[in-house]
């Protein structure tokens, strides 16, 4: 484990050496990212994914330069508490803004929704400042989404609202993000309704498109 810290270290001193937005920073990144993926702190809460999505977005902002929060400092810790101090923060938000958004929600209006689950959730980060250059790796992310070769992200909506779609929200949701309060005014759906959608249809095409790409 110690090897490992030692060699995520090495990588991260390399990885920012290299220019913002270089083909050599952007391979070292993906390159810690596959050695931190299965040491970061996992649960089965249903904001986990989000909360997880979050931590990568910090991790390509901050890593280098403070652009959203403070730089890694490798005097700190691994780059692996780093991560997971984070995390674990973002769930935390999570979770408090889930009981405070149950807490003034009509009862009624919930079990109305059809979202069938615990997702009434709002997004710890929504007036996060967007960067001013967005990393690699989201913009491949927004080319991908907006391409839609497949024709899938635009065929997979909520049954009824074509024109809520895994397209629209993933794109929705890259920085700046959209909150879930802001998206659930736009479409006029529940926020339960639409973070359930995401996490079940949305979030899984996302992956597995960062998966194909190398990014996890």
């Amino acid at each position: 484990m110690v090897e490992l810290d030692e060699q995520l270290r090495y990588l991260v001193t390399q990885a920012c050496e290299n220019p913002p937005g270089s083909k050599e920073r952007q391979k070292l990144l993906t390159q810690i990212i596959r050695l931190t993926t299965s040491r970061l702190w996992r649960e089965s809460s249903p904001y986990y994914q989000d909360a997880l999505q979050q931590t990568w977005l910090y991790f390509c902002r901050n890593i280098c330069e403070a652009r959203t929060g403070q730089a890694y400092d490798p005097n700190y810790g691994s780059v692996v508490t780093w991560l997971n101090a984070y995390l674990k923060r973002r769930l935390q938000d999570f979770y408090l803004n889930q009981q405070r958004e149950q807490a003034i929600k009509v009862p009624l209006k919930i079990r109305q929704s059809g979202s069938g689950d615990n997702s009434d959730t709002l997004d710890p980060v929504d007036n996060l400042a967007a960067s001013p250059e967005a990393p690699p790796i989201l913009d491949n992310v927004k080319i991908w989404a907006e391409a839609d070769f497949q024709g899938e992200l635009r065929s997979t909506y909520i049954k009824g609202r074509s024109d809520v779609n895994c397209q629209v929200l993933i794109l929705k949701r890259l920085p700046p993000e959209a909150s879930w309060k802001e998206l659930s005014e736009e479409f006029g759906l529940s926020i339960p309704t639409l973070s359930s959608f995401y996490q079940r249809q949305c979030l899984p095409r996302l992956r597995k498109f960062a998966e194909s790409e190398g990014y996890l």
